[in-house]
């Protein structure tokens, strides 16, 4: 499909969901799409990380905007992760929505949390996919809620209520990252009237599970990230306990490193340059 925007929306109505890996640089991106993977996402984490800036805080727009020019010509269908759209101004997010298309992004995340830990008002981020969606009608805007993620009292109901909000804004997707299991995801499913698309929780429900439930698509967030940090820390943990001596495993990982990768908190302190 010569398409680009024709094919990334139909990979959300496969019979499989839309397994999409999160990239943070360049390397990333091009081993994820010599790997075969047709769509990547961006992570915020990840980029901000790399940039030694807070995630969520509205400080990387201009790192956003080089690396998805950076992966430009990469074999692979792109969309990226703009936080809130780095402004509460809904021409200014549209603005940077036109670039990013402009560069062959095919897709974005918006998302209604705030760097405050609240969530913005409703019509508020419901203005900002309209303005994204006039701008750029063909672009898939994948409308985030983060009513789980901010611990929002019975987040159930404010989800339902966004998501019929930014559906009716135009919205292509709709994201609702820590959904805590199957049954609200399910209902999800059943009542948001767009693709689904939730975040791999390690320990949670599998591709296969959320495949019977109808969810589009599954992203993989900051994780492949965090795990790449972790196996580092894991590889230099080795070398410094036991010289070097032990095996690494098939994807570079240390045998016997083991542990969990940094948590998402983690990061964020490390990347707190004050």
């Amino acid at each position: 499909m010569t398409d680009p925007y024709a094919a990334f929306r139909l990979l959300h109505h496969g019979d499989r969901p839309l397994l999409l890996p999160n990239a943070w640089d360049h390397a990333s991106a091009a081993a994820l799409a010599a790997r075969g993977y047709p769509a990547i996402g961006t992570t915020s984490l990840g980029v901000a990380a790399a940039a030694g800036l807070p995630d969520g805080g509205a400080a990387t727009r201009s790192e956003t905007l080089a690396l998805a020019r950076r992966l430009r010509g990469l074999p692979m269908l792109l969309t990226v992760d703009v936080e809130a759209g780095f402004s509460d101004g809904p021409a200014e997010v549209a603005a940077l929505a036109t670039e990013l298309a402009g560069l062959g992004v095919v897709g974005i995340n918006l998302e209604d949390g705030r760097a405050d830990g609240s969530l913005a008002p409703t019509v508020s981020a419901a203005a900002k996919v309209a303005a994204v969606k006039d701008a750029v009608p063909r672009l898939f805007v994948n409308a985030r809620t983060d009513a789980w993620w901010l611990g929002v009292a019975d987040p159930l109901p404010q989800a339902l209520e966004r998501a019929a909000a930014y559906r009716a804004a135009g919205a292509d997707g709709f994201f609702a990252p820590g959904v805590p299991d199957t049954d609200t995801i399910g209902l999800l499913v059943r009542e948001v009237g767009a693709p689904l698309n939730v975040l791999h929780r390690p320990g949670g429900p599998t591709v296969a599970e959320l495949a019977r439930l109808g969810v589009a698509r599954i992203s993989t967030g900051s994780l492949l990230f965090r795990a790449a940090l972790g196996a580092a820390l894991a590889t230099m943990d080795d070398l410094r306990v036991a010289g070097g001596a032990a095996s690494t495993t098939g994807n570079g990982t240390a045998a016997g490193g083991g542990g969990e990768p940094p948590s998402y908190a983690e990061v964020q302190r490390l990347s707190d340059r004050r």
